[in-house]
């Protein structure tokens, strides 16, 4: 009963969030944007939206790798659509979904969930750094230097040094953080602990935790071969999301180049600090602005494509992952 509430409340999710994209951009314009594409070509988008939402199961795959047993294929794909479904909720997009998520990863494989959440946490920067990387060397070989794809470059480069930058500054400092850690998190846990346990965690189980995240994040150095996957998956989910836009575009009648739209992917990922679902509004603005630029396409069509594109993701994303997080287990604090 309770799994079929959930998966009642996914569905209702995804539909309140698909009600919200139409009424920001306007239930008429997304109606003239589909029927001018055509049917083939919604056909052929949504596809794309699917296998980058699959793709990220690779990911997942990987980063669970180390803990218990992992994770199987399946598992793993009905995990990456769920953490989609917090992603779309969540205020700040993976950066607050993986906390969430990370309680469900070490339910299903049995480890603590400060193991599960280092090891997350390393997936997401290597892929988000992987991808911003990518972006940024393709960009120096094919857009040409005026002066809009110049500052798209300057972003992209200064977003790949900061989180270089900022990963090596946060492994140097871990014991100092990890003192700042504690303190401030052992009255929060032996609190919210106390609540459902007889006894509730005290500093020791606090300490305990923190070591075990930072220690699950250096032993990635241990399997490069793990860390590859987690940057191959990264990189497939860009260019399926690079190829649906350019489809779209294909459909609007602008023709452009693929690797241009490569480019732009991941850049309106900086719209996930907006704290509405899905980053409604932003997240179109930025990737509707970023095609323009570096495409040449009028904005009427570079905003189409973009329409098209988020009306088939954000209804995936909530309703077939809703779907998924109503299977998971770990919904209850348990005393165990």
């Amino acid at each position: 009963m309770q799994r079929f509430l959930r998966f009642l409340v996914g569905v209702a999710v995804g539909a309140l969030v698909l009600g919200g994209y139409l009424y920001t951009v306007g239930v008429g314009t997304v109606i003239d944007r589909l029927a001018v594409v055509g049917p083939r070509v919604v056909a052929v988008v949504f596809v794309l939206v699917v296998l980058e939402g699959v793709a990220d199961a690779i990911g997942v795959w990987a980063s669970i790798k180390p803990l218990g047993e992992g994770l199987s294929g399946p598992d793993s794909v009905r995990f990456a659509l769920a953490g989609d479904f917090f992603d779309v909720l969540s205020p700040a997009g993976p950066v607050s979904s993986e906390p969430i998520m990370a309680r469900f990863f070490s339910v299903a494989t049995g480890a603590g969930y400060s193991d599960a959440l280092g090891v997350r946490s390393t997936a997401k920067y290597v892929k988000s750094g992987t991808q911003v990387g990518c972006s940024g060397l393709v960009g120096l070989f094919v857009l040409a230097g005026s002066p809009e794809v110049t500052r798209i470059l300057l972003t992209l480069g200064v977003s790949a040094v900061g989180l270089v930058a900022l990963g090596g500054a946060l492994l140097r400092s871990r014991r100092v953080l990890s003192t700042g850690l504690v303190a401030g998190l052992t009255p929060v846990v032996g609190r919210v602990s106390g609540l459902y346990r007889d006894e509730s965690y005290g500093r020791a189980a606090v300490v305990d935790a923190v070591s075990r995240y930072w220690e699950r994040i250096v032993a990635f150095r241990e399997t490069p071969g793990l860390v590859a996957l987690i940057a191959a998956g990264g990189l497939l989910e860009q260019a399926l999301t690079a190829a649906a836009l350019w489809v779209a575009l294909s459909g609007v009648g602008v023709g452009g180049a693929f690797l241009p739209i490569l480019v732009v992917v991941p850049l309106p990922q900086v719209a996930s600090v907006v704290p509405i679902p899905g980053s409604l509004g932003a997240y179109d603005l930025l990737l509707g602005g970023a095609l323009v630029a570096v495409t040449g396409a009028p904005v009427a069509g570079a905003t189409a494509a973009v329409l098209l594109v988020r009306t088939l993701a954000l209804p995936f994303g909530t309703v077939a992952g809703g779907i998924c997080v109503a299977s998971l287990r770990g919904w209850r604090p348990t005393a165990g």
